[in-house]
Order: structure tokens, then C-alpha cells, then sequence
């Protein structure tokens, strides 16, 4: 197994630095990461220094709580795609979710996809730690529908982080046609070949180097 092409490698704190974003980029290509997930701010640059490698920019949208308006979460997606963003994990609207508004949540789903037109995936980060079982479910249920290419767990920035339980519920909702995120906790070998085990097929950690290389 090619553990390290299972990695986001992240880095998304509100105080990261060149210097930082320039060690996550070396590392990405050292370890051939999939990519390199960033605040937007970066996507730019990471863009450009990664153009000649075979690391995917990842960036984040309406991150990290998900309240923003769908038409700004849409013209944030473009922006991102324009400059050069080859992933999208954005954050659903939990506000709708826990008022019972699952056309809002389909809406706010629906319209990134349509601006995607084969220029990026789309990861749907549902915040399992915010939602009760059924409503990871139904979350699950309406982003496949909209046509989404992935499901994840976390944005790490909430109440708590990816567990084997909610990956499994994820992965039985959205059979085999979509992928599954696990984020959030992530920090070691073992621990990333459980949640693949569960059924995760992307794992974003900011522990990438420790979880392919443990000492």
C-alpha cells in the first residue's frame, strides 16, 4: 500500500508562515504526498511551486465553520480553481443541518458542484462531531446525490476529530461511489491504517511525515 498517496498533507492554522508553508511544500514532494492542503491564501503560490510535481493543491472553502453564504463559498471555489487548486474541501452549512434545512444543505452542496466542471474535486466536510448519527447520514445522503466526489469527517478546528465509528457510517452511506476523508486526530501509522480499514480513502493529517515514517 502507497500510504503516503492517502495523505493531504495540512497545514491550516490561521498563523502559518512562508517558512512553514515552504517546509509543507519540500515535504509534500519529498514524501509524494497526495497534496498539500491550505488556507486559500496559499493556493497561488502552492500552485506554482508545485507545478512541475506530482502533488495536488488542496484548499479549503468556508472554512473552518461552514456559515458563510453559499454565493461566497461559490465565488471563493472559483477563485481557488482559477489559482490553480486542484481540491476543494468545504465545510456544509451546519446552521441548516441542525435547523432541519436540508434544502439549504442540498443548495449550498449542489452549487459548488455545478461550477466544478471537471477543474477540481469536491470534498463535503460534514463535522460529524457537531451532528447527531442520523444527521451524518442524511448529510452523507444529500452530497452524494449532489454529486460530490468525497465525504469528510472533520475540519480539526471543531469538537473533536475522524473516529473509526464515523468513518464506517460514512463509507455504508455512500457505498463505493464516492471517497471518504478522515481528518481531524489523525497522528500515526496505526491510526491511518485503521481509518483506511474503515473504508477512508483520503486521510488529511498534519502528521503525514510521522504516519509514513514512524521512528
Amino acid at each position: 500500500m502507497e500510504l503516503n498517496k492517502f495523505i493531504d498533507h495540512t497545514l491550516l492554522k490561521a498563523d502559518a508562515n512562508q517558512i512553514e508553508i515552504d517546509t509543507l511544500i519540500q515535504e509534500a514532494r519529498e514524501y509524494d504526498f497526495k497534496s498539500v492542503c491550505i488556507n486559500p491564501t496559499w493556493v497561488a503560490y502552492a500552485a506554482e511551486q508545485l507545478k512541475d510535481d506530482d502533488v495536488l493543491v488542496c484548499t479549503v472553502i468556508g472554512f473552518p465553520l461552514g456559515a458563510t453564504s453559499t454565493a461566497a463559498k461559490v465565488a471563493e471555489a472559483n477563485i481557488a480553481i482559477d489559482q490553480g487548486a486542484d481540491e476543494l474541501d468545504m465545510v456544509i452549512n451546519i446552521g441548516a443541518v441542525k435547523s432541519g434545512n436540508w434544502y439549504q444543505v442540498q443548495q449550498d452542496i449542489q452549487s459548488l458542484v455545478e461550477i466544478l466542471d471537471g477543474r477540481a474535486i469536491l470534498k463535503v466536510i460534514i463535522e460529524t462531531g457537531l451532528l447527531t448519527e442520523e444527521e451524518k447520514v442524511k448529510v452523507c445522503e444529500i452530497a452524494k446525490e449532489a454529486g460530490a466526489h468525497f465525504v469528510k469527517t472533520s475540519t480539526g478546528f471543531s469538537t473533536g476529530g475522524a473516529t473509526i465509528a464515523d468513518v464506517k457510517l460514512m463509507r455504508e452511506t455512500v457505498s463505493e461511489e464516492m471517497g471518504v476523508k478522515a481528518s481531524g486526530g489523525v497522528s500515526n501509522r496505526q491510526e491511518a491504517l485503521d481509518m483506511i480499514e474503515a473504508g477512508a480513502t483520503r486521510i488529511g493529517a498534519s502528521k503525514g511525515i510521522a504516519i509514513v515514517n514512524p521512528s
